[in-house]
């Protein structure tokens, strides 16, 4: 399993978790919160009456009084009320009084006038000087009929001689309850579809992180050139710095150790020579033979010289995995640059230059190290150019990147040759001289290619040979 899945399964379940036990105890306390309150609210208006009836119960007038066409005008009421979304249309409270015995004196219901209800909670513990309360079902097998009851004392001089009671059935706070409930519902399983997109968020951006250290560190141990994922602190800057350290610390070692050996044996044959050009010029010998076995030397210095200077060039390149300081650079005048670096070779053979870049045409990249590259491929043209022969740069814009193209007449490169041209240490006779090149300057290409987000090509055409250098804008 992908340890972005593990990680969302993880957050997820936890969000869950969490959330079920943080619903189902709010939920719980739900129900119990509104009884509570509506009972504070009776308790209330259960003393108010007691002391407004005070003196109709202290003198046994009560129902001669107004309050029983009160309590019924007050039973024929409709509030035409919305509580929280919710319609009221009706008043549901009721209000009973009884006498210092028990004896229901009035009812708002008409029901239990007369009736003993000492025995009651409500009444019994008031009677009592207690707190007076009961929940009672008016239907026992139904347990959504329990009707709340609170009882007030009516005093005289210190002494209870009655008690009011106001009754309030819980079927009409259910749908309060109910609503909240939903509301709650919603919100919570909101709050969980939200923690899961986040723990997704939070796992696809750890996973997309590692992945880049993934293909990072793929890349180089296969070799190729990677960019260095970037983090802003944190234990993945930590371990993006300590992937590259490690990077360094490996490429290097092995680095020095293959072009140590690579430049012992290159320089094997260039040594053995002079050696032996050294070892004759100590005997006596005509002064041509003298200056021929000197030339010799300073031939073989010279190509020693030029193979250290570009392994070094490679080096340099092939270490590095991005450009360090890249700015806009104008096609037509590097190669204008290289061109007239090389006017005495194309003069003496008599070449025929054709520019045919658009004006105007720019790359990003480091000026040094894309004008070395061409000058390779300069180089390496006007060496297998014959006398009076074609030289033609072009390029031109494909979307995003600059192909730039070297033609030069020239008999075809052989079939066996062409997928090495690029190949370290590779290179063919030069037609002029019969001899090789230190083999390093079209990998050096390649790498400036390369490191430029481009490629380098090198095909045979109609009339001649073609290389084209592709580098993105």
């Amino acid at each position: 399993m992908r340890l972005s899945i593990r990680i969302f399964l993880v957050y997820a379940l936890f969000i869950g978790l969490t959330g079920y036990f943080v619903l189902s105890t709010v939920m719980k306390e739900v129900r119990p919160g509104v009884r509570q309150s509506t009972e504070e609210t009776l308790v209330d208006t259960a003393n108010l009456l007691a002391e407004v009836l005070r003196e109709d119960v202290k003198n046994g007038t009560l129902s001669q009084s107004r309050f029983p066409e009160v309590l019924k005008a007050y039973g024929l009421r409709q509030p035409a009320a919305t509580i929280w979304g919710l319609p009221k249309n009706q008043v549901n409270n009721r209000v009973y009084v009884t006498d210092a015995k028990g004896i229901v004196l009035l009812d708002s219901s008409g029901e239990a006038v007369g009736q003993d209800y000492s025995r009651w909670n409500d009444v019994y513990l008031t009677l009592r000087g207690e707190y007076g309360a009961r929940s009672t079902r008016s239907d026992p097998q139904d347990p959504n009929s329990s009707v709340m009851h609170v009882g007030a004392p009516i005093h005289d001089n210190g002494r209870i001689i009655g008690v009011v009671t106001v009754a309030k059935p819980n079927s009409s706070l259910q749908p309060y309850v109910d609503r909240t409930e939903r509301r709650l519902l919603w919100y919570g399983a909101g709050l969980m579809v939200l923690g899961s997109m986040f723990a997704a968020l939070l796992s696809g951006w750890l996973s997309y992180s590692l992945r880049r250290l993934t293909s990072y560190a793929q890349a180089v141990s296969e070799g190729r050139r990677a960019e260095l994922p970037h983090y802003r602190g944190g234990e993945l800057a930590q371990l993006s710095h300590a992937v590259e350290h490690m990077r360094t610390q490996l490429e290097g070692k092995a680095y020095v150790e293959r072009y140590v050996h690579t430049l012992t044996h290159e320089l094997k044959s260039p040594l053995a020579a002079i050696r032996g050009a050294t070892e004759l010029l100590h005997e006596d010998m005509p002064g041509e033979q003298r200056r021929r076995f000197i030339d010799n030397i300073d031939s073989e210095s010279s190509r020693m010289q030029q193979l250290i200077e570009r392994l070094l060039n490679l080096a340099t390149v092939e270490q590095r995995q991005t450009l360090e300081e890249p700015v806009v650079v104008h096609v037509v005048a590097l190669v204008d640059d290289i061109l007239a670096a090389q006017w005495g070779r194309i003069e003496r053979k008599q070449l025929k230059i054709e520019q045919l870049i658009t004006p105007g045409l720019c790359i990003t990249g480091e000026p040094f190290l894309l004008r070395q590259a061409l000058a390779n491929l300069l180089e390496n043209a006007l060496d297998f150019t014959p006398n009076d022969g074609t030289l033609r740069f072009t390029a031109e814009q494909e979307g995003e990147r600059v192909r730039v193209s070297l033609f030069n007449s020239a008999d075809a490169i052989p079939d066996y040759a062409l997928p090495r041209l690029s190949e370290r240490f590779y290179s063919l006779p030069r037609p002029d001289s019969g001899r090789k090149s230190t083999g390093l300057g079209l990998n050096f290409v390649e790498e400036v290619a390369q490191l430029h987000g481009g490629e380098l090509r090198i095909g045979n055409v109609e009339g001649g040979v073609r290389v084209v250098l592709t580098l993105a804008t």
